[in-house]
């Protein structure tokens, strides 16, 4: 008998070896393909087999997999990368082998796209516009009226988003996205979008399940970086259901009923209020956080779902589990940290991750590239998880010199607890 592989297409810092490690409990040997799996710092460190493959090129990946079957049974398809997922759909099609609607996936990345279908099935979203030149973008926000939210029409992580709250930061970031400076994927269009403000949650669902309700916190604008994730979102039943309606309306509206989902909103005084569609697992600390809140373990349950086989996404407990993110506010070079072992003991932690080590150049992007590492506390109320984030974050310093084209003006930054 034939081993049985689980073909990953790329792969992501978060989420990655999460994968792998499902596929491996699930009796399953995983094989990343990879433009260049040197970028995947975990396949090498765990000695993982990575074949290097033009993933852009659908044909070289069908190829790579035909061969691939000469030696091994492929039990799925699939990948933790949003930007390679609907690739994965199309390679699935054609080995016959469940994944998701590839058209469905690539009309929801296009964020203009999926706009247009949801305004049409009656979603609740910002008013928008999308633009492709600069007096274009001036004409929007003049109609739109400021603050506004710019963002490329196509893109992942918050890469390109900002707040624009006057003319001059309108001028700057949109200098920024089309002259240049930004890195398109496809042809540049910008996204400008009416500022909504209001606590901002988030649903992750599997096929037509709602899964789990989070809460996020942000840092100071004009940039969207998180500080905080919570699950489960401290809101009413009542909330919940208008979140889980809303949700379920912006799946069927983008046919996406199989696999995956993470739906982000704003509460207003209108109820939710659509930010975005990810088409995807969500990334970064939630799967870990609705594992230690519910028991559900996404990863492996996609895992299940990709090769056919049962799943279970009933919920085992019910516990308060928060993330917070270490995120400098400074650029420069990062002389130590340390602490993380010590906040790891602290009761009650159940992660603490560094993302980058001493002497690493630190230049803030204003997205999720900006964190160099999280803490995550779980206990059963939320006070009480709260009150150990607090001890365990405490612990953990580190010191940057800011970068500096004169030496005499150089300094060191230290902060204590570091978020």
């Amino acid at each position: 008998m034939t081993r049985r592989t689980l073909i990953l297409v790329e792969g992501t810092r978060s989420n990655g070896l999460l994968y792998v490690k499902a596929a491996q409990c699930l009796g399953l040997h995983p094989i990343t393909l990879s433009a260049d799996p040197t970028q995947h710092d975990y396949l090498a460190a765990e000695g993982l087999e990575a074949i290097r493959v033009d993933t852009d090129n659908l044909d070289a990946l069908i190829r790579e997999c035909s061969r691939l079957r000469t030696s091994y049974t492929i039990a799925g398809i699939t990948t933790a990368d949003e930007l390679a997922y609907a690739t994965v759909g199309k390679l699935c099609r054609f080995f016959s082998l469940p994944g998701p609607n590839p058209s469905s996936i690539e009309r929801c990345c296009d964020k203009f796209i999926q706009r247009e279908l949801l305004k049409q099935a009656g979603v609740k979203m910002p008013a928008y516009c999308v633009t492709e030149n600069a007096s274009d973008v001036e004409r929007a926000a003049a109609d739109l009226g400021l603050p506004v939210v710019l963002k490329p029409a196509a893109g992942v992580g918050s890469i390109g988003v900002r707040l624009c709250r006057n003319a001059d930061e309108l001028a700057e970031h949109t200098a920024y996205l089309l002259g240049g400076k930004h890195k398109w994927r496809s042809s540049p269009r910008v996204l400008v979008e009416e500022f909504i403000q209001g606590s901002q949650y988030s649903v992750d669902t599997m096929g037509d399940e709602i899964i789990a309700v989070g809460a996020a916190n942000f840092a100071p604008p004009p940039h969207f970086v998180v500080r905080e994730s919570i699950f489960p979102a401290a809101v009413s039943d009542r909330q919940y259901h208008q979140l889980a309606d809303a949700s379920l309306s912006c799946l069927r509206a983008l046919g996406l009923t199989w696999g995956p989902a993470n739906i982000e909103f704003r509460w207003t005084k209108h109820g939710p209020m659509l930010i975005e569609v990810n088409p995807r697992l969500p990334g970064w600390t939630t799967p870990r956080q609705v594992q230690l809140a519910y028991g559900i373990d996404l990863v492996s349950e996609h895992i299940k779902l990709v090769i056919g086989d049962d799943w279970d996404l009933r919920r085992k407990h019910s516990q308060n589990a928060i993330a917070r993110f270490l995120v400098p506010d400074v650029d420069g070079t990062l002389d130590w940290i340390h602490g993380d072992s010590v906040a790891a003991t602290v009761p009650g932690v159940a992660e603490v991750k560094l993302y980058v080590k001493p002497r690493t150049p630190i230049v803030r992007k204003g997205d999720y590239r900006d964190m160099i590492g999280h803490v995550i506390a779980c206990s059963p109320t939320l006070a009480e998880t709260d009150a150990t984030l607090r001890r365990a974050i405490d612990l953990i310093d580190w010191s940057i010199t800011p970068f500096s084209s004169e030496p005499a003006q150089s300094a060191v930054w230290a902060s204590s607890g570091g978020a």
